[in-house]
């Protein structure tokens, strides 16, 4: 591994720049968590971040999806899991968020049988976010036409 210093000329962004290296996003940030919000959090398996949703939501369930969810959490750690997506498709109000967290870098289940799953629940992938070190999570919601 190379190491050394760099030197970038960023003009009028460079304030801007700084900032986001000094401030990085958070996780709930991320992923669109803002207090308010009807959410739901099926199978993840993250205490403090469920104990997050939980202190920030409006209403919160992580028993099943609550109907019209703005945001719905739902972790797979393998393929066949996949099959509950269509369910949490059922509980999103019309603008809501599905969010597949799975594993990184396991057979057990990938990035495209993720991407198909929602795309073949009606949903389009708008984003991909490091969960954490050990999760990747897929954000899914319906075409701007069926919403």
């Amino acid at each position: 591994m190379v190491r050394g210093i760099g030197c970038f000329k960023l003009g009028e962004q460079a304030e801007k720049w700084a900032d986001k290296i000094l401030h990085p996003k958070s996780r709930a940030d991320k992923l669109g968590l803002k207090p308010g919000l009807a959410v739901s959090a099926i199978a993840i398996d993250d205490n403090n971040f469920v104990n997050d949703l939980r202190a920030q939501a409006k209403s919160f369930s992580d028993s099943k999806a609550l109907e019209n969810s703005d945001l719905i959490f739902f972790g797979a750690a393998r393929a066949p899991e996949l099959t509950r997506v269509l369910a949490m498709v059922a509980g999103l109000a019309s603008a809501g968020a599905l969010w597949i967290v799975y594993p990184k870098d396991r057979q057990e289940i990938t990035e495209l049988q993720v991407l198909n799953a929602g795309r073949a629940a009606g949903l389009v992938d708008v984003k991909v976010v490091s969960f954490s070190a050990t999760h990747t999570a897929l954000n899914f919601v319906r075409p701007k036409a069926r919403r």
